[in-house]
């Protein structure tokens, strides 16, 4: 708060965009700490909007139809979350409102991570606006589910009318919206492909102005040689890489961290455009089979996972590597169970906890959930101060890799709920390890620039006018606080944002989120969800060829 409060005495004021004598702001926020998402200083001042639009940041005197007092309160543009996984809950009736995501003040989020979701971009964005959402949403299309459409779940290079297919539906999608394309290098089957099909893709992505996201082949002691695979798609591609969900995991593999990080600083003196995410947290969380069992052994789905642990010279190797991997994850107390349907006794337990109580052995454990459908689990394997680290750096965005959620029996992971109000309130706000400015910087311009949803000169208009137009939503620029840029606009109290949601008690929505509008339009009010369905599809404007 004593960073938010030393900008009371600096008087700046920002420019605003003049509206005609007729016409009045919706809202007007008056003498705000302003954190416009640069990663400047807080300023004092005003923000206003008008239909959806930003109008006016810094001293606003025209009239307003709703003026609200903001001393004290920090206002800034909306959180962006990079990496999302709610392709099919921000779709669906019970979970499009996306509350744990509004109650963080989050406004935009993107699906189609880790290579998995949905690949007809066009036709998942129209179902978007169809009925609307919570938040906005952007689409990366994703490799993984490319592949399995293309080539199928075996483990085998792609033939030449593969990737030639995978390249046209690629540039289809580029050209229905999509952001860019995403892997999930750890998963079946976008694991099968080889660096040299990866590059072929990205290549395709970049052409019309796309990212390339990646979630990297090995976190733990294969993090090097993982790094340096997406430095070289992003010089071989001449693509924009990201890195997803930067972390150094398994004690194993602790202490490579900075060596990572330097790799990809290396990277960028040399002119690669590469960044990366990051959700503030010690513990991960994906599914069982990825955690655990060997990718070779996951070539076909469960049932053919099965039918190799059953045979007796292959089974023996699966088993042998699966107990590897227990071992260096604490004996299997590193492991929770999240999500397993069949036995909801066990969620919260970990694999150790449940093979004494079942007096098992933990490898039995594994495959009870193997067969009896899988389950969501949560890994605990991070270092602390790596995790500190890694989020100093200026190029490191701040991502949740959650997705829409409602309280229930689960046990989800609490970044769900807490990842953003987590970054501001607990580690700039309270621990000091990063400043105010570039907390709020990694959760809105950093991930707009990353994106290309700052870039207003591939938008429909201009940040400065025509005055008095109806802008398309859809295709304003976002990210930051400036005139022309959509009204997706956050109010919080320094003082008081924070995550409540523990490993122990997930679903628990943050605190200290005042205001938030989505397009303009009012989603939280006074710290309550209005239930406002404004957030629409964002669609890339792909680059001509």
């Amino acid at each position: 708060m004593q960073r938010a409060l030393a900008a009371l005495s600096c008087l700046m004021l920002l420019q605003a965009a003049p509206l005609a004598a007729q016409e009045a702001a919706d809202v007007l926020l008056r003498n705000a700490i302003i954190h416009d998402g640069s990663a400047s200083p807080g300023v004092v001042g005003d923000v206003a909007f008008r239909g959806g639009r930003i109008v006016g940041v810094g001293r606003f005197d025209g009239p307003a139809r709703q003026t609200i007092d903001c001393t004290g309160q920090i206002v800034c543009p909306g959180f962006i979350d990079l990496h999302n996984h709610s392709d099919t809950q921000i779709v669906a009736a019970p979970t499009r409102a996306n509350l744990n995501y509004l109650r963080q003040g989050c406004t935009t989020i993107i699906t189609g991570n880790c290579g998995a979701g949905p690949v007809n971009v066009g036709a998942y964005l129209a179902k978007v606006d169809l009925h609307g959402a919570g938040t906005n949403v952007g689409h990366l299309l994703p490799q993984g589910a490319l592949r399995e459409l293309v080539v199928g779940l075996d483990d085998r290079k792609a033939r030449p009318e593969e990737l030639q297919e995978m390249q046209r539906l690629i540039d289809l999608g580029m050209q229905q919206g999509a952001w860019g394309i995403s892997t999930g290098l750890i998963y079946v089957p976008s694991s099968y492909a080889t660096t040299a099909e990866l590059t072929a893709l990205a290549a395709v992505s970049a052409r019309r102005g796309g990212l390339y996201v990646s979630h990297i082949r090995g976190e733990g002691v294969e993090l090097l040689a993982s790094v340096e695979e997406v430095l070289t798609i992003a010089r071989s591609a001449n693509a924009a890489a990201h890195i997803s969900h930067f972390k150094c995991s398994g004690r194993d593999a602790w202490g490579l961290a900075s060596r990572a990080l330097a790799l990809v600083e290396q990277g960028r003196a040399r002119g690669l455009r590469v960044t990366a995410d990051q959700y503030p947290y010690i513990a991960s969380s994906t599914s069982l089979e990825a955690t655990v069992v060997p990718a070779w052994a996951r070539a076909g789905g469960s049932r053919k996972l099965l039918e190799r642990w059953d045979d007796p010279q292959t089974g023996r190797t699966i088993a042998s590597e699966i107990e590897e991997e227990i071992r260096q994850k604490d004996d299997g107390h590193a492991v929770r169970l999240a999500r397993f349907a069949p036995r909801p006794e066990w969620i919260g337990l970990s694999l150790a906890d449940i093979a004494e109580r079942e007096q098992r052995a933990t490898i039995d454990v594994v495959r009870t959930i193997i067969e009896q459908g899988g389950a969501a689990i949560v890994n605990f394997s991070m270092n602390e101060d790596e995790v500190r680290d890694i989020m100093q750096r200026p190029w490191m965005a701040t991502a949740s890799d959650g997705r829409a959620d409602l309280p229930g029996a689960d046990r989800p992971h609490p970044r769900l709920y807490g990842t953003f109000p987590r970054k501001i309130g607990h580690y700039a706000v309270r621990e000091g390890v990063i400043s105010l400015e570039a907390a709020i910087h990694s959760c809105t311009g950093l991930p707009a620039d990353i994106l290309g949803l700052s870039d207003a000169e591939r938008f429909q208009l201009p940040p400065d006018g025509p005055q008095g137009s109806e802008p398309d939503l859809r295709l304003l620029p976002r990210g930051y606080l400036r005139p022309g840029f959509a009204a997706d606009v956050v109010v919080f109290d320094p003082d008081e944002l924070i995550d409540v949601a523990t490993f122990e008690d997930p679903a628990r929505y943050s605190r200290g989120i005042r205001y938030c509008w989505i397009n303009g339009v009012i989603a939280i009010d006074r710290g309550e969800p209005t239930g406002a369905l404004a957030g629409v599809a964002l669609r890339h404007r792909a680059r001509g060829e």
